[in-house]
């Protein structure tokens, strides 16, 4: 379908876009000394597809004709490129495999649906042929929210929202827009940028990912702390079941039971398929500003942070960095090779060696971003208020440059997975919310628990992190882990996932802040909400979906887990 637009089909984001450490002079070092490791040149700008490694569909005639007549026939496919693009997600497992044309069980057909009506058509259409429907958006899942039952022996259809899009209306006296589900993060945007608004949710897939995807999996921007989680930015909805439409007025706040809009955010397609999404949205700001400051330690950093969120600054985004991924990110920094640049490089040595003459321990030290928006005199104010905070904690103001530079590039990271898979490198992450009483403690044991799992399996590894959001009673800790992966890399993967996963669970942590649970994160459910919460869980999709007609083993009961590979 050439005007929907999807990522490659071997890895993230767009062909000819790259992660190149090649002018990044301390970024090899930091790996071999971090990871044991040489790095080499790229070797790999593309995969060629090869239709001959994809197996023929058997999509059954009387299905087909079914699709057709619920859409057009110009929008059913069976085309081997489509179906390997919506046979997975983005974890770094699936990539894995899919990248050597290990594709797992693939769809038997796409189809592309422009109206609730079709939605609707389709999804009777599968049940009445018994056969299993996955909504997909962008595919930029990490959590196997995608992953399709490698044992499931139904015909299994990817329903794509990609004509699902556009800004339908906009009520700018209530600051609320409603919007295609299929809409991708850069359109969305664009759309009500045009406007003179913003919807100010930006995850780090934001580029490739959908609005309708962001609700399956109750997403969290970087910019939560001033906008607010999906689940707060979301008012209404419209959810397409096989058995009837449910429509969700947007309203500010409503006491009519157990909340429906709660219920369908963060369901991952398992209750229906969200079509359309009411929102509150924002008028831009007048002004944008990313400052930067380093703090001497990672727990003057967090108290730093809790001293904002207590005082309640307004704030876009407050971000730290731990001593580990402080170093990573100088390690890629750019080669100076202006003289402005050479000057701001022998600037940043002169400030480390004072900070060290001050008795700081450069090693240790965390590197913090806050972003303020608003009116020029809200800029300024805050501004002040968190640099009297970040004096007391310590920390030393470094400006607006290395903020401006962080706000460029935000969204690239992704790219570096690949170009760690190519190095034969496991490089992922792993998030968790835990109460400010928690959080260094929490912090420390993930870092214990990484580091037995590293030794289990006879491995140099590194594990880094950084708090991302902030909120009244706690904060989220995003960790990111890499090793270099052996002849057992899915079991080498589980052992170090397990290890994180457990360690959240057991300090007091959630099983996961933003990535949605999918295949990944299911084995912990009962740990997390209880066994009777599961099991009320278990109800519901019963009820709502006898079949197991909508993405089956998500969420509770998964098909595939991360203990089969142990």
């Amino acid at each position: 379908m050439k005007q929907v637009k999807h990522m490659k089909w071997w890895g993230w984001g767009e062909e000819g876009v790259f992660f190149n450490y090649a002018n990044k002079p301390a970024f090899a070092p930091f790996v071999k000394k971090h990871l044991g490791i040489d790095l080499r040149p790229r070797q790999v700008d593309t995969i060629p597809f090869d239709a001959s490694t994809v197996p023929d569909s058997p999509l059954p005639d009387a299905l087909r004709d079914a699709l057709v007549a619920a859409t057009a026939s110009d929008r059913v496919t069976t085309d081997a490129h489509e179906r390997v693009v919506h046979g997975h997600g983005s974890s770094v497992t699936e990539l894995l495999h899919v990248s050597r044309f290990d594709y797992g069980r693939l769809p038997e057909v796409v189809v592309y649906p422009e109206t609730d009506d079709e939605v609707a058509a389709v999804l009777r259409a599968c049940v009445e042929a018994d056969a299993v429907v996955v909504p997909f958006g962008g595919g930029t899942n990490i959590s196997r929210s995608l992953q399709l039952d490698p044992t499931e022996a139904r015909p299994i259809v990817s329903l794509d929202m990609g004509l699902l899009v556009g800004v339908h209306e906009l009520d700018t006296e209530s600051g609320l827009a409603r919007i295609g589900a299929g809409m991708l993060g850069p359109d969305l945007e664009e759309a009500l940028n045009a406007r003179g608004w913003t919807l100010g949710h930006f995850p780090d897939s934001f580029t490739h990912s959908t609005l309708g995807g962001w609700a399956a999996t109750r997403s969290s921007g970087m910019q939560s702390d001033k906008y607010g989680d999906i689940a707060d930015i979301i008012r209404g909805m419209t959810v397409v079941r096989p058995s009837g439409t449910v429509t969700l007025k947007p309203v500010p706040s409503e006491s009519t039971g157990p909340s429906l809009r709660e219920m369908f955010i963060g369901s991952e397609g398992r209750l229906g398929v969200i079509t359309d999404v009411w929102v509150r949205v924002h008028r831009l700001a007048e002004e944008r500003v990313v400052v930067a400051y380093m703090y001497p330690t990672w727990s003057d950093a967090v108290d730093a942070i809790h001293s904002i969120a207590e005082a309640e600054v307004p704030t876009t985004f407050v971000r730290i960095s731990d001593a580990h991924e402080t170093a990573f990110s100088l390690s890629t920094q750019k080669e100076a090779v202006t003289l402005k640049k050479k000057v701001e490089a022998k600037a940043q040595e002169q400030l480390w060696a004072f900070m060290r003459r001050r008795g700081w321990d450069t090693d240790q030290m965390c590197i913090s971003y806050v972003c303020f928006e608003g009116s020029k005199g809200d800029v300024d104010g805050r501004r002040r208020d968190v640099a009297l905070i970040a004096k007391r904690h310590g920390a030393l103001t470094l400006g607006t440059g290395p903020g401006a530079l962080y706000d460029q590039k935000k969204f690239d990271t992704p790219y570096l997975r690949d170009f760690l898979l190519e190095q034969d490198v496991m490089g992922d992450v792993s998030e968790t919310a835990a109460p400010w009483s928690r959080i260094n403690t929490l912090h420390d044991s993930v870092y214990v628990a990484a580091q037995d799992a590293f030794d289990k399996l006879g491995k140099q590894g590194f594990i880094m992190c950084h708090l991302s959001h902030s909120y009244h009673v706690g904060a989220c800790l995003y960790f990111t882990f890499a090793f270099q992966a052996g002849e057992e890399p899915d079991r080498e993967y589980a052992t170090v996932k397990t290890a994180i996963q457990q360690a959240f669970v057991d300090n007091g942590g959630t099983l996961s802040h933003h990535h949605g649970v999918g295949m990944e994160h299911a084995p912990w459910m009962e740990q997390v909400v209880s066994t009777e919460g599961v099991n009320l869980m278990r109800t519901l999709f019963a009820a709502t979906d006898p079949g197991n007609h909508l993405n089956p083993g998500k969420i509770v009961d998964a098909s595939l887990s991360l203990y089969d590979q142990l």
